[in-house]
């Protein structure tokens, strides 16, 4: 059994999950509509989606399990493995190359001691590429969960990570909030 099977757990919502996925379903004009919101609420709760969350998913939206595994696996941002507590997503598509992101991508390197691809020995950081974030005009970008940092530098990318290894996750340029 592999290192990530081991550290898998099986998903058993807390009050607060169900109570924000009923709250999701009565939101939206049919219960398929709030599979992406539901996603994520599996997540912050758990770190990823794990298989026994899909049927979870499956039983309370009404939808296939091809259906929430097409958007879990298209979606760059939604998880079926456990994860590093903090997944740094960094933009490398063309406008983000162009206005730095391999200096930003390097320094985080340096500072984490691991390369683009992989995770620290402690599981704390991993450090991912991304195709794009949708901010091509404000890169270099990095996605950290729901928050999007903008005009990135190798210096403002080791302020991030100072910050988070204090514990202090950073407002960011752009943060990505889900409605209640």
């Amino acid at each position: 059994m592999s290192k990530t099977q081991d550290m898998k757990q099986e998903f058993k919502p807390s009050p607060e999950t169900l109570s924000r996925v009923d709250k999701l379903v009565e939101a939206y004009p049919t219960r398929a509509s709030a599979l992406m919101p539901s996603i994520w609420a599996i997540t912050d709760e758990m770190g990823y989606v794990p298989d026994t969350g899909v049927d979870f998913l499956v039983e309370k939206l009404g939808v296939t399990k091809a259906r929430v595994y097409e958007v879990l696996s298209f979606y760059t941002m939604y998880r079926t493995e456990p994860q590093a507590e903090h997944v740094l997503q960094v933009c490398h598509n063309i406008s983000c190359h162009i206005m730095g992101a391999r200096n930003v991508i390097a320094q985080l390197e340096k500072k984490l001691g691991v390369r683009l691809g992989e995770a620290t020995p402690d599981g704390k950081f991993a450090i991912e590429g991304a195709e794009c974030l949708g901010a091509c005009g404000h890169g270099p970008c990095l996605q950290l969960g729901k928050h999007l940092y903008e005009y990135l530098t190798p210096e403002k990318a080791e302020d991030l990570l100072d910050n988070l290894r204090k514990g202090v996750v950073p407002r960011a340029d752009t943060d990505r909030e889900l409605e209640d």
